[in-house]
């Protein structure tokens, strides 16, 4: 091109630039210097230190005695200069808001990120440490104040390991190993429901490959949207992924485990070459929205696995799914990041006299316990709803990261909802991680309460009112909307 030429075009962009606002332009600040992102990442150790201790999951209560693999909190810290932002995800089924609570205001007085910057998540894994009192398993005192303090010490050391990086995000697929698990079965098939209130009109884990298998009741999510953080000279940090899957399971009997979600972070850190890098790369699954998914294929008869086998298996495939997703990959040196937060309330679906008259005279015909029967165990669970208010508050949260967006839900959500938010959201892509920032049961959609089914159970694993889905579902548009500057 003629000298001239380059001239021309040199001095009519210096032109343009000095009519844009001064820090308008990305990348650059308002004094014309270039942007930095910095990011680090951490694994802290949350396995228990004693043994045995109560582990939830189920039911009944299990006394555990043994870790079959270590629990964690992997922690990652984005910085661009104006903002930082702080995600962690636990292995435990699900964690109440204070112990979220306090390990986020301990996190902010060593580290100076707002506690609102912070999304602190369970990745529902059923072989945990008991934190939450629900069914029959009540928390482990100690437990809670040493996992509080361990996932601040998440953010605490992630934020220490800060150092200039670039991130880029993209969207794997995998269709294999999620299956919804709420089903309409055929005419002659006898529902049944711990109130005897025969309503139902689904069946949750139906039998496999049964004659009496009509159709799933809902969809699937099969996306794998990963979001890369690498060091400026392409060194791999951290990888977050985000997928609809409840858990596995498989465990040997007596054992805690991290299920899926840790092997997974296991088996995507040899997949991307980061097995020996420093400081440690770190893997992460986080939960998508999968209270009506499971891993189980229902179309077809079972298959006996060894323990542990089926999550291998899983955790190899997604991880798969989740490298290909990263090898596409297009990274940025800065990037725009947000985060926004909304306290509301939602109501409560509290027994009514007759349903605490039925409860009381069960359990008295049942004994003490610990109960075998659902009817005796739902009893209980009608009884201690009575101590529940009438509306409880809940926080709903929107990140933005570049073009990505993430929102977050105290709930098992159903799929459903996920791919409602999805689809309306204004930042691609999205991710929906549940079971964040406090724990407040399913998060059923009005139709699926019509249709019934476990889930459905009011319980205080499910007490939210019918309408609480799309209240949540509204604000959590919202927010995308405000993070992405709408």
């Amino acid at each position: 091109m003629p000298l001239k030429s380059t001239l021309r075009r040199w001095r009519l962009m210096m032109v343009l630039l000095a009519l844009v606002p001064a820090g308008t332009v990305p990348g650059f600040s308002a004094q014309g210097q270039r942007k930095v992102l910095r990011a680090g990442a951490s694994v802290v150790d949350i396995t228990p230190r004693t043994f045995p201790v109560s582990s939830n999951g189920g039911m009944s209560d299990r006394s555990v005695g043994k870790a079959h693999d270590p629990l964690n909190a992997r922690g990652l810290v984005l910085d661009n200069g104006s903002v930082r932002i702080a995600i962690v995800v636990s292995d435990s089924c699900m964690i109440p808001r204070d112990i979220i609570d306090d390990a986020r205001k301990k996190a902010s007085r060593s580290t100076g990120i707002p506690a609102g910057n912070m999304l602190m998540s369970a990745t529902h894994t059923h072989t945990a440490v008991t934190v939450g009192g629900v069914f029959q398993s009540e928390p482990e005192a100690a437990y809670r104040e040493y996992l509080k303090d361990r996932m601040a010490q998440a953010v605490i050391e992630a934020a220490s390991r800060l150092e200039p990086a670039r991130v880029g995000w993209a969207v794997g697929n995998n269709a294999r190993q999620v299956f919804n698990r709420r089903w309409f079965m055929r005419p002659g098939f006898e529902y049944t429901d711990p109130f005897d209130a025969g309503t139902d009109r689904v069946r949750m884990n139906p039998p496999r490959g049964s004659s009496k298998l009509l159709a799933p009741a809902g969809p699937i999510d099969p996306e794998v949207p990963v979001l890369s953080v690498q060091a400026r000279d392409g060194r791999p940090l951290a990888l977050l992924a985000n997928y609809s899957l409840h858990y596995v399971g498989g465990v040997a009997p007596g054992g805690l485990s991290a299920d899926y979600f840790g092997e997974f972070a296991r088996q995507v850190a040899q997949r991307v070459g980061a097995g020996e890098v420093e400081p440690p790369f770190v893997g992460v699954m986080s939960n998508g929205t999968s209270a009506d998914i499971n891993n189980v294929n229902f179309f077809e008869p079972g298959v006996r696995r060894q323990p542990f086998e089926q999550i291998r298996r899983v955790a190899a495939d997604v991880a798969d799914s989740a490298v290909q997703a990263y090898r596409r990959v297009e990274y940025h040196d800065w990037v725009p990041l947000a985060s926004s937060q909304s306290e509301i309330e939602l109501g409560v679906r509290l027994p009514s006299r007759a349903d605490l008259k039925r409860a009381r005279k069960i359990l008295e015909a049942s004994g003490p316990g610990p109960y075998r029967e659902r009817r005796a165990i739902y009893a209980r669970e009608t009884v201690l709803l009575t101590e529940y208010p009438a509306r409880v508050p809940v926080r709903l949260q929107a990140i933005r990261i570049g073009d990505l967006g993430i929102v977050s839900t105290p709930c098992e959500t159903f799929v459903e909802t996920g791919l409602a938010i999805k689809k309306e959201s204004p930042l691609r892509p999205t991710f929906v991680i549940e079971l964040a920032n406090g724990y407040n049961g399913y998060l059923p959609t009005a139709r699926q309460h019509e249709l019934g089914g476990y889930e459905t159970w009011r319980a205080r694993s499910s007490y939210l009112a019918v309408e609480a889905e799309a209240e949540v579902r509204r604000i959590l548009i919202r927010l995308l909307h405000d993070v992405a500057g709408n």
